[in-house]
């Protein structure tokens, strides 16, 4: 578990700043890193394992996110070096790509959307950074737990109000860098239900632009609950993590086994 985000992310790295608009590139090319989202994802998980109260995500995304100095957003990185534990009311689509930890802890859609508000609303309290992370993990709640692409369109369209209806070939050649949840996660749900599988839904999502580490961290870790991964890239991808890492997500799918 956690695979989809991190996929995502790593894949997506390289294009955030140089968007291409074709799904005909490397999987893994040069250059590629994992950036804020795989740290903040594994924070979550780490923040889920101590509790998963505020206090828990709050200590864990500034442990990990103190030690990582990657692309995080201006007012994040402020809040993460202050000693503030109080959120920013912020609307961003980082609530949506660290949310998929919550979606594989619980057993219920609504345990899972109650947990998604509380680790987004400890930073993003805003009511479309809240909306963002709770159409997230019920996506991939609901993935994970085998229904199928139209319910899930049609639960996340009526519950959260996103338009799902457009299609990759109407919002491709329009869409542009945009960091807030509700221009990233309708788009990157959208990129998920046009997949046939894994690969093809980061495919889909990179090959959007914008923002393209977290779009595609926010599409993959719906397909990972859609699809798995296969093992040539969950290998790959694993490789890229540094021990601390790697630490938390070793303890992380322990975790869940045991719960099983």
């Amino acid at each position: 578990m956690l695979l989809g985000a991190m996929t995502g992310d790593i894949v997506g790295s390289i294009y955030e700043f140089d968007n291409i608009k074709t799904k005909d590139f490397e999987l893994f090319g040069e250059d590629c890193e994992f950036t804020d989202d795989t740290v903040m994802t594994l924070a979550i998980a780490e923040g889920l394992m101590n509790g998963g109260r505020p206090i828990d995500y709050v200590v864990a995304m500034k442990r990990l996110g103190r030690m990582y100095n990657t692309s995080y957003g201006e007012n994040f990185r402020y809040w993460l070096r202050s000693e503030s534990t109080e959120p920013y009311n912020s609307w961003g689509n980082g609530s949506a790509m660290r949310v998929s930890p919550v979606a594989w802890f619980f057993d219920t859609l609504e345990l899972t959307e109650k947990a998604a508000q509380t680790c987004a609303a400890v930073t993003h309290n805003h009511f479309e950074g809240i909306k963002g992370a709770q159409a997230t993990a019920a996506a991939i709640f609901m993935a994970r737990t085998g229904k199928s692409k139209a319910e899930i369109k049609e639960y996340v369209e009526k519950r959260f109000g996103y338009n799902l209806s457009r299609t990759l070939k109407q919002i491709r050649p329009y869409y542009e860098f945009d960091v807030s949840c509700q221009g990233t996660v309708p788009e990157a749900i959208i990129a998920f239900l046009e997949s046939v599988d894994f690969e093809d839904a980061i495919r889909n999502a990179v090959s959007l632009g914008g923002d393209t580490d977290t779009l595609a961290a926010i599409t993959g870790s719906i397909a990972e609950a859609a699809y798995g991964v296969p093992d040539d890239i969950k290998e790959k991808t694993l490789s890229y993590l540094e021990q601390p890492l790697l630490d938390v997500y070793n303890k992380f799918n322990a975790e869940l086994e045991k719960r099983k």
